[in-house]
Order: structure tokens, then C-alpha cells, then sequence
């Protein structure tokens, strides 16, 4: 399938883009470190964030500042509002819909989505029973998804009230994952098991089992992947037609944690990171790393290290991602 991703909307970033045709990259050399740009999207670093390049999007929670909404191409800050009032802003958890319309955010306690077209919130809730482990929102902000540490997961149409309970996972859950039209969503949780289970009716349609707790699920966006992994050394891609494994993602590290990912639109790639500030592309087919990248760390920081939080394709030529040292770096593909 032609990808969609629409270059013409980073006009900024072409003058770095010309680097391509200078610099070989390797997928089989160190880390790249240098990246073709950055931006300080949050000036003290980030307790959450995430991208839509597609959408030309970003966004950073930060204790000081808030969240903040950007646009990639400009560089330029859209908006910034506070989850809880005044104090320190304690969002640990945000996602952007499919369509870059929507923003799902969430502290321990409670969740909120907003309209980004206005910067303005659509409405908050609270949980009393159970702290928020997890969310995802789908196009339109039509449903979110919460992942809570009861074991439960709840599925929410804002619009019309309708609220469904997931109760097949026995452990707390850890990550969610939710299709762009949210008539499916991907749990994964500590009982070693991640379900891909249809919305409308609640009944799960694949069961995808582990060895040690699932700590990261991702679905494509055009249905096509999911990706399951652990906290020990499994992290799996799926083909969604039939439920069969496709690859087991290849690396040297004794654990590998993934902590943000995104597949590509051409269905040939799989991005993702981690908390030692790594930032991997994938062959989907093999499971072999094409490249990494190491992410920026502030000069200030007490430990040399950050967590990726996103990542997304700007293009097929560049990469994007966004850290805990409040970096948005942009990467080179290999070529």
C-alpha cells in the first residue's frame, strides 16, 4: 500500500534531509548519535509524550510545564494546559488519536481527553477503584481505552456513555493498545499474556502467550501487525489475519524493554524504544535491527541516560523521536 505520510508538510526539514545523500549509514555499525535536528520540547525533560507525524504533532508532559502541543514542521509550541489545575502537573501517560484530532491523558487517578482543534478539554474522569497503568484513544476521540492495575480493562465512548469492563487478564496490566476506528484493542499485563479482543462484544480473538510478564503492545494502524513483548527477552510480531508469529525482533542485550513503537505505513518496518535511550528500526519480515540510535541526553541530567517515549516515520526518509530529556530528534533512514 502507497503511504500516506505527506512530506510536503515538513518543508522545514528538507535542507536536513539533503544529508542523506551525503552520509552512508549502516545498519550493521554503532548507534548513530548525531541526529539531523533537535527541539527542546520541554526544558527540565519529560514525564510522557507522544507523536503523529502524519499529523504534524507532538506532545509533552512535564512536571513544570504542563502538557504542550506542538507542531513538528514549525517547531512551534500550539497549546499548553494543565491535566489537574494548579501544582505539579503528574501526567505520566498521553496518546494522540490516529486522525491527530484527539489527546487522551492520564495521572495515576484519573483520565482526560481533549479536542485539539480548540485546545480545549472534552471531559475528565476519575477512577476510585484502581490506579491507570495504560491508555489509547481512538480517531475522532470516539472511544479510549484505560488499562488499570485491578487487572481490568476499560473500553469508554465518551459521546454516548457505553463503558465495557475487559476482566480476561488475572494480573495488573501494563500496556494498551487501541485500532484507529476502536473496534479492537491489545492488552498485555503481568499474568504473561496479551489478548487482542474485539470491542463491540468483549470476546478475544487471539491469545498471545509469554514467558515472563508482557510489558509493551503496539498494533499497526492499518491492521495488519501487532507486536507483543515481554520484560525478559521475547518481543514478537504477529500478523493479525491469521494470528501466526511472523518474527522475534533480534537483539544482543541480555533484556530488551520497550517503552514506544510504531510500524510503518509500507508495512515493511517496526520503530521502536526503550528506557537506555535507544531508538531501533526493524526489518518486520526477519526481525532483524536495521539501525540504532542513541537520543539525546540534557547536560544536566543526573544519569546519562533518557527514555524514548515516541516515535513515529515523518517520511521514508526520516524518523522522529521524542525522549524523557524533552528532545524531538530527527533521525536519517538508512538508505
Amino acid at each position: 500500500m502507497q503511504s500516506t505520510l505527506n512530506s510536503a508538510i515538513f518543508q522545514p526539514f528538507q535542507v536536513y534531509l539533503s544529508i542523506l545523500f551525503t552520509i552512508a549509514l549502516s545498519g550493521c555499525g554503532l548507534a548513530e548519535t548525531d541526529s539531523m535536528m533537535v527541539t527542546d520540547q520541554s526544558v527540565g525533560g519529560a514525564l510522557a509524550a507522544d507523536i503523529n507525524a502524519r499529523h504534524d504533532i507532538s506532545v509533552v508532559s512535564s512536571i513544570d510545564n504542563g502538557i504542550s502541543i506542538w507542531q513538528l514542521s514549525s517547531q512551534q509550541l500550539r497549546f499548553n494546559f494543565r491535566h489537574a489545575g494548579e501544582g505539579d502537573n503528574l501526567v505520566t501517560n498521553l496518546a494522540l488519536s490516529y486522525d491527530g484530532l484527539y489527546l487522551l491523558s492520564a495521572d495515576k487517578d484519573a483520565f482526560g481527553l481533549w479536542d485539539l482543534t480548540i485546545g480545549e478539554p472534552v471531559g475528565f474522569w476519575r477512577l476510585d477503584e484502581s490506579s491507570i497503568r495504560d491508555i489509547a484513544v481512538s480517531q475522532k476521540g470516539l472511544s479510549v481505552l484505560i488499562g488499570k492495575s485491578n487487572s481490568s480493562v476499560m473500553y469508554l465512548e465518551p459521546q454516548t456513555g457505553r463503558r465495557l469492563e475487559f476482566l480476561g487478564h488475572s494480573e495488573k496490566i501494563n500496556s494498551v493498545a487501541l485500532s484507529p476506528n476502536g473496534h479492537y484493542a491489545l492488552t498485555g499485563g503481568n499474568d504473561y499474556v496479551a489478548y487482542l479482543w474485539d470491542t463491540r462484544t468483549g470476546q478475544i480473538i487471539y491469545t498471545f502467550r509469554h514467558t515472563s510478564r508482557v510489558s509493551k503492545v503496539i498494533l499497526d494502524e492499518l491492521g495488519r501487525y501487532a507486536l507483543t513483548a515481554d520484560s525478559r527477552d521475547q518481543s514478537t510480531i504477529w500478523d493479525l489475519t491469521t494470528g501466526l508469529k511472523i518474527s522475534e525482533l533480534e537483539y544482543f542485550e541480555r533484556q530488551k524493554i520497550l517503552t514506544a513503537g510504531k510500524f510503518s505505513q509500507d508495512g515493511k518496518y517496526l520503530l521502536t524504544g526503550s528506557p537506555s535511550r535507544s531508538l531501533d528500526l526493524w526489518d518486520i519480515q526477519s526481525g532483524k535491527r536495521i539501525k540504532q540510535y542513541k537520543v539525546g541526553i540534557r547536560p544536566d541530567a543526573t544519569m546519562p541516560t533518557a527514555m524514548v517515549y515516541g516515535v513515529d516515520f515523518m517520511n521514508t526518509q526520516a524518523l522522529v523521536s521524542l525522549s524523557s530529556s524533552g528532545y524531538a530528534e530527527v533521525w536519517a533512514m538508512p538508505q
